[in-house]
């Protein structure tokens, strides 16, 4: 598999963990990264939601790797029987697990005479890997090639990604929002033939209920501020001024 071709950097994000394909946990990791890594510049080509499973996770790793420049996995890298997410990691590279001495050290430090073996399982990487240091005394974050390793209480990721986030920066996409007091089949084809005279462009459409003042939501994103408003330009031409609640 080729690796995405974009002008921007791309992303595929990987939940682990059987908590959510169970139900019993409601995932809003992946919420949290999409909207964090938009904002960042980053496109986000896909989320997958996989079970504790190595050969699986080994399988999408691998595959997310090749497609994408990150990929931002969550979950399993606890000290249960059930987190497998280094393991998966160091299979889908055929590298083998090794204990990292500097989180060997920050769990006796953290945990004290409260380290057993079933702890120390989180002092493993795959070998080659880096870390990255999260503020405070955050247990530092695992990087392996191109992919993050994040843990899944939505809480500790948040904490950890914002203390890296900024080196996933790069160009940000601009958007404008108009506010359509019509239904998407009165506008479609306007929205159509932006859509194919400016491929570079992502165009959105989406219905709201129970407004009175307008019923679709239109975004137009770019990363070029004069391809932006040439389309906002032509898209506002096709469209009768009647229906334009307002654009922000």
């Amino acid at each position: 598999m080729s690796k995405v071709v974009s002008n921007t950097k791309s992303a595929g994000i990987i939940i682990i963990g059987n908590e959510i394909l169970s139900g019993k946990v409601m995932d809003i990791n992946s919420f949290f990264l999409v909207t964090e890594l938009r904002s960042l510049g980053v496109n986000v080509m896909r989320i997958s939601v996989i079970p504790d499973d190595i050969k699986i996770i080994s399988e999408e790793v691998g595959s997310f790797s090749e497609l994408y420049d990150y990929v931002f996995t969550s979950g399993g890298i606890g000290p249960t029987h059930d987190d497998l997410t280094i393991e998966g990691v160091s299979n889908a590279f055929g590298v083998k697990m090794v204990f990292n001495n500097r989180l060997t050290e920050w769990l006796k430090q953290r945990y004290g005479d409260l380290v057993n073996e079933a702890a120390m399982k989180m002092a493993l990487v795959p070998e080659g890997a880096e870390l990255l240091d999260a503020e405070g005394n955050n247990m530092p974050v695992i990087s392996f090639k191109n992919i993050i390793i994040f843990p899944g209480v939505p809480q500790l990721l948040r904490k950890k990604f914002v203390a890296l986030k900024e080196r996933f920066h790069c160009s940000v996409y601009l958007i404008k929002r108009i506010f359509v007091n019509a239904d998407e089949i009165n506008i479609a084809d306007a929205l159509n033939s932006v859509a194919i005279a400016h491929q570079d462009l992502m165009i959105g459409s989406y219905p709201v209920g129970g407004n009175p003042d307008y019923k679709v939501i239109v975004t137009v994103e770019s990363k070029s501020e004069q391809i932006l408003s040439k389309a906002i330009d032509e898209l506002l031409k096709l469209l009768p001024e009647k229906i334009i609640f307002k654009i922000e």
